[in-house]
């Protein structure tokens, strides 16, 4: 009877787990659930980004070119975007595919150079990898990229973001930290069906479109870019989501400022990027002097309205881009130098603002500065600011070359962290309130106070220029410095603030997202090596071998009883 009742509870305990593992996998087919038990919460997707992705129509493909040979960190971002891509998908319900591809796997030479020239024409940029082996060391590219796919839509994804100043480690975090917001916009873009309107005004001597059209074509895709000229007309703006005025050099009538006023009374954003000053390089050639002063944009009292005040300087700074400069004759021919020059301020994003969280640093060209004033229910975020080492010069400014032949002195460099980019939100007053300007007879009844709203004004005209060779016409990419070959971030900070103002689903908070660096101590691990590899060797072993003699005894205690 004993034995019977031992085998019937047996059987009883089977059929009870076998019932509630059936259970569990009927529960677990309609409800879903993930759990992410680190500290940062990485493998927590944004409700922004599962949104997106459930609600895609249509596959995305996503080809990641980064399989290979490569060092731990590399293998790193290597399994970063695969886990990311694995979270992604569970939530795409069939419509998000990958692959991994290593663009060096042909033995022959000239497909290896095919593949490379087609990647590169698709927009992926190459890192040359220096790889140490015994008898020396050698040179293998790779492509630290994604190509993704949606219908007869493409779009390159560059997975390693370059930052000055920062270790291999820290730029590898940084670009892990980024993949969520990197992915989803690149989702986001090439599955948009209807693009957000952005016009470029122009009119008033604004940039022309060679000096902005890498920033127009990187902007194609997530939205469409126009010319738009307002000339005094009340439904100019009406189409456009945004609007970006880029270095005007002349006034603004009153008629037109009354037309971008209820435009961002309405809820349109702007992107100001504005020049105070008159000065340009070109000006200074042949004496190398020229005086900067200046401009009369008829733009001041909208700006301090809606809580900026641009200023008539400009800044100096110590930490700035160079540019050559001609150091001494060898017989007839000059010798040229790279030297800083301070009216090119570099400046270093340190915030964790979704719009400057782990961006390169930016090139500005002859910067002024920009004040808050105390206007209600605005809020003011700086987004850039120059280094603590600054010189802030008022109008009229003596610009002069020869400031570059001698050591600074650094008493004169002590206005620290003067403002360059302004983020501005929430309810604006109108400039013209109490005001009245009439267009048409069919002019509707202006708005005093704007809905809920965001702009961003920037003190620099030249951030959004691209340069463009004067032998061939060809462009350079914007945020290109064609004196030293370094790319620094002017790009990706306006495409940060256009995706900022225009995006209502939330996906650009993403980029606030930080991922703690744990890295090891280099120094412990060199003095410890040995030790380290007996322990993580035997020390799973002794482990497993006292719980086996443990466990032995304890049953032996049991059975003895």
């Amino acid at each position: 009877m004993k034995k019977r009742s031992i085998k019937t509870q047996n059987i009883t305990r089977l059929l009870l787990t076998l019932a509630i593992l059936v259970l569990l996998n009927v529960i677990s087919s309609f409800l879903f659930t993930r759990f992410d038990l680190t500290s940062e919460k990485r493998y927590t997707l944004s409700p922004a980004t599962i949104g997106l992705l459930k609600n895609l129509k249509d596959v995305v493909y996503v080809k990641v070119y980064l399989e290979g040979e490569f060092p731990p960190g590399f293998k790193r971002l290597r399994n970063a975007t695969r886990e990311m891509l694995d979270e992604m998908r569970v939530y795409a319900n069939g419509n998000l595919e990958y692959e991994f591809i290593d663009p060096s796997e042909s033995p022959d030479e000239k497909e290896r150079n095919r593949v490379y020239n087609q990647l590169a024409g698709q927009g992926l940029q190459p890192t040359n990898l220096e790889q140490k082996e015994k008898e020396g060391s050698s040179q293998k590219i790779i492509f630290p990229g994604a190509i993704f796919s949606f219908a007869a839509n493409q779009a390159p994804l560059q997975l390693l973001k370059d930052q000055m100043g920062k270790s291999p480690e820290q730029m590898l975090n940084s670009s892990i930290e980024g993949l969520e917001y990197e992915i989803g916009s690149t989702i986001r873009k090439i599955t948009q069906n209807i693009p957000i309107q952005v016009g470029f005004i122009q009119g008033h001597g604004e940039l022309d479109k060679i000096s902005t059209v890498d920033m127009r074509r990187s902007l194609t895709g997530a939205y469409g870019v126009e010319e738009v000229t307002i000339n005094q007309n009340i439904k100019a703006l009406e189409i456009y989501r945004a609007i970006i005025i880029a270095k005007p050099d002349s006034a603004f009538d009153e008629k037109d400022k009354f037309i971008i006023d209820q435009f961002i009374m309405r809820g349109g954003k702007v992107l100001w990027l504005i020049d105070q000053m008159d000065v340009e390089m070109d000006s200074l050639k042949g004496t190398g002097e020229t005086f900067a002063m200046g401009r009369s944009l008829n733009l001041d009292d909208m700006l301090f309205r809606y809580g900026a005040r641009l200023n008539y300087d400009l800044v100096e700074d110590l930490q700035a881009a160079p540019i050559p400069v001609i150091k001494g004759y060898v017989g007839n021919q000059p010798q040229q130098a790279l030297m800083p020059w301070y009216f090119f301020p570099l400046i270093t994003p340190y915030g964790r603002h979704p719009i400057v969280n782990n961006l390169n640093a930016i090139r500005c060209e002859f910067a002024g500065t920009i004040d808050t004033v105390g206007t209600r229910d605005i809020r003011k975020t700086v987004l850039l600011s120059t280094s603590r080492y600054t010189k802030v010069v008022n109008a009229p400014v003596r610009v002069n070359l020869a400031i570059m032949r001698d050591k600074p002195d650094p008493a004169q460099f002590r206005q620290s962290y003067k403002t360059i980019a302004l983020l501005l939100e929430g309810v604006f007053p109108s400039n013209f309130e109490n005001r009245v300007v009439k267009l048409n007879e069919d002019q509707k009844e202006p708005r005093t106070r704007s809905i809920p709203n965001k702009m961003i004004v920037i003190a620099d005209g030249d951030l959004i220029r691209n340069d463009v060779k004067k032998s061939n016409g060809s462009v350079y990419p914007l945020g290109y410095d064609k004196f030293t070959g370094e790319m620094f971030g002017n790009k990706n900070f306006l495409l940060n603030c256009m995706d900022y103002l225009c995006d209502d689903s939330g996906l650009i908070t993403v980029r606030s997202k930080e991922i703690k660096l744990r890295m090891l101590d280099n120094t412990i691990i060199a003095e410890n090596r040995m030790a380290i590899q007996w322990i993580n060797t035997l020390g799973p072993i002794l482990c497993i071998l006292l719980f086996g003699i443990f466990k032995t005894w304890k049953r032996r205690q049991t059975f003895a009883r």
